[in-house]
């Protein structure tokens, strides 16, 4: 029984045994991962460099074209080059033929939609969240403390309808321009309560 639940929890062997645990690719959950999680969709890692250069060509094919351009139009500002760089983009999408697939992308994606051969799906929000809040969002796992509080980045916060001693999932979305964050206190399927604090109270990673 023992061996049964340290096979499925390799992360506990280490303390009994000295055996160290690293978690592979698919086993961590960065935030962007549990965000395509929420959406229903699994991510696909390019293990190969076959695959890595499948991904970033149509990237650096824009990007060669954009230092081109500007060198020959002299643009050195950053908002003219946005400009040249939506040009290429539209360009790309819309007017030129691709060299692999012989097909201006744009036609190619509107004929894949009509026969359903795409991967693309309609957005919904899943129960049991309630808004694209507590899906496009930073998250954060806290253990309620006897007073019934949480301390995040050195700011405690109250939920008085938080279960005492159990572990309940912070869903934080902070907005720029008020300067607050507004946090959602979930606890499995339940919303606990809702609180906004100031952004600079919550000391954020800056990006």
């Amino acid at each position: 029984m023992v061996e049964r639940y340290l096979r499925s929890h390799p992360q506990y062997a280490s303390k009994l045994f000295g055996v160290n645990h690293h978690k592979f690719t698919d086993e961590a959950d960065p935030q962007w991962k549990q965000v395509l999680n929420d959406c229903g969709v699994k991510g696909k890692y390019a293990l190969s460099p076959q695959a890595k250069g499948k991904i970033e060509r149509p990237y650096r094919w824009i990007q060669d074209r954009l230092v081109r351009a500007c060198y020959r139009e002299r643009i050195s500002d950053i908002k003219q080059a946005q400009l040249v760089l939506n040009s290429l983009i539209q360009k790309y999408n819309y007017k030129w033929i691709h060299s692999t697939t012989g097909e201006i992308p744009y036609i190619r994606f509107q004929r894949a939609l009509k026969e359903n051969k795409s991967l693309f799906r309609e957005f919904a929000v899943r129960p049991p969240y309630k808004s694209i809040k507590d899906i496009f969002c930073l998250r954060a796992n806290r253990m309620v403390n006897s007073c019934r509080k949480v301390s995040i980045n050195n700011l405690e916060l109250r939920v008085p309808s938080a279960p005492l001693q159990e572990r309940i999932q912070l869903h934080l979305i902070p907005d720029k321009e008020s300067g607050l964050t507004e946090i959602r206190f979930w606890h499995e399927d339940d919303l606990l309560d809702i609180q906004k604090v100031k952004n600079s109270d919550l000391n954020l990673v800056q990006f």
